[in-house]
């Protein structure tokens, strides 16, 4: 850039005031605190010249403007000539910087970005989160790399059965088209209304005596959620109903989330798939004595002397947690797919949880963990805390995006 530059100056400067050898070209980047790209020093120009700095400037910048569409605009500061590029000018040079960037390395990689629930909305979070993938896929992609843009979506579990619960015993048959609300925020209201009613019961539990952990646990509505999520994982028709119907309420509102955002996949999972891929990896992991069932029937991955802890990988009723998941996630991703490399862009309070999936991975024997990379950031809080989906204490994504377009709308 610096070389364009200074050829178009030099230009100015031999039509403007000939005799083109004896002008030294001095080029920075524009400081933050004044506008334009590029700051051309003119001090170097007045003793040959015998003007003031501001006056050679202006001269300079005017021809600038009037015969190179590449100049937008300028401004002069003391001995300081502002350049301010043309947009398409600036669009051209990065497209053809990056067709220049050499395309050697043909390795496959897969990132992992958004990931979202099917019990709620999206929010500030997943907005960064997929600004963060997205970008971290495209720029992969520019520098040679062949790039899988994936997510896999969090389908089911006692979360998902919570809104389950809730719409089943107190939406009296209202639909996102009824009530004229878009499909994931419908359904993320009776996540709310879930939490609302469970801490109602918590409490009238307490106020009969009854100490608070043991009220959590004997609260009807969180009991009805436990045999839901049994249910579905034993198949039965009218909660898999039920649960179809209500995820396609919200695959919905995401699309229109995503389209709006400006980010693409290239494939979705999903967890109600690979869940029972986990569940057979941990039948492998008992038989190669990676992990070990214990009395009560639950089946647990002891990392101690690797400086970690024990992980339970299966519950003692069978059901599975995010660890199996993630385990029969990995491995389906890596054959399928031939990856060189995976990618998980997660904020950093699943740090520790990356970091056992990679332990246990290497454990059952997968020479590809050593391949596994956990792209971590800090996580968005608002200035009272943690956001909150159950308790409603978030900034919606929708609500935020269109807050910009609002705010562009009036400045522009």
């Amino acid at each position: 850039m610096n070389s364009i530059l200074s050829n178009l100056i030099q230009e100015a400067l031999v039509s403007l005031f000939g005799n083109e050898n004896s002008f030294l070209i001095e080029i920075q980047h524009t400081k933050e605190n004044f506008e334009g790209d590029y700051t051309f020093v003119v001090f170097s120009l007045t003793k040959t010249l015998k003007r003031k700095p501001e006056e050679i400037g202006k001269e300079i910048g005017e021809y600038l403007v009037s015969n190179f569409s590449k100049i937008n605009s300028f401004n002069v500061v003391g001995g300081f000539l502002n350049l301010s590029l043309s947009d398409a000018f600036l669009c051209k040079s990065i497209k053809n910087y990056s067709t220049k960037i050499p395309k050697k390395n043909q390795a496959s990689l897969m990132v992992e970005y958004s990931s979202p629930n099917t019990n709620k909305p999206l929010h500030l979070g997943h907005i960064r989160n997929n600004l963060l993938g997205f970008a971290t896929a495209n720029i992969l992609e520019a520098t040679g790399y062949k790039v899988i843009k994936t997510q896999i979506v969090n389908d089911r579990g006692i979360h998902i059965c919570k809104s389950m619960v809730a719409w089943k015993n107190f939406a009296n048959g209202e639909t996102p088209e009824s009530t004229r609300i878009k499909g994931d925020h419908f359904v993320g209201k009776y996540y709310v209304k879930f939490d609302t009613e469970y801490q109602k019961q918590i409490k009238e539990l307490e106020e009969k005596g009854i100490e608070t952990e043991q009220a959590k646990k004997e609260a009807t509505i969180i009991k009805e959620a436990q045999e839901m999520l049994l249910k579905w994982e034993q198949g039965d028709t009218e909660t898999l109903a039920l649960w179809k119907k209500m995820n396609g309420w919200v695959y919905e509102g995401f699309e229109k989330s995503y389209k709006r955002l400006g980010v693409a996949f290239d494939s979705v999972q999903y967890e109600s798939k690979t869940y029972l891929l986990g569940k057979e990896i941990v039948t492998q992991g008992i038989e190669k004595q990676v992990f070990a069932k214990r009395e009560d029937g639950s089946v647990w991955c002891d990392l101690t002397n690797e400086g970690l802890d024990e992980k339970l990988v299966l519950r003692k009723d069978g059901t599975s947690v995010y660890m199996t998941q993630d385990l029969g996630t990995a491995i389906e991703r890596f054959e399928k797919n031939k990856l060189d490399k995976l990618i998980y862009v997660v904020g950093n309070e699943q740090d520790y949880h990356f970091l056992v999936l990679f332990k246990m991975l290497k454990k059952l024997g997968y020479a590809w963990s050593q391949n596994l990379f956990h792209l971590s950031y800090a996580m968005v809080d608002l200035p009272d805390g943690k956001m909150k989906s159950r308790e409603g204490t978030v900034v919606d994504a929708d609500d935020l995006m269109q807050e910009m377009f609002d705010t562009a709308q009036k400045i522009s």
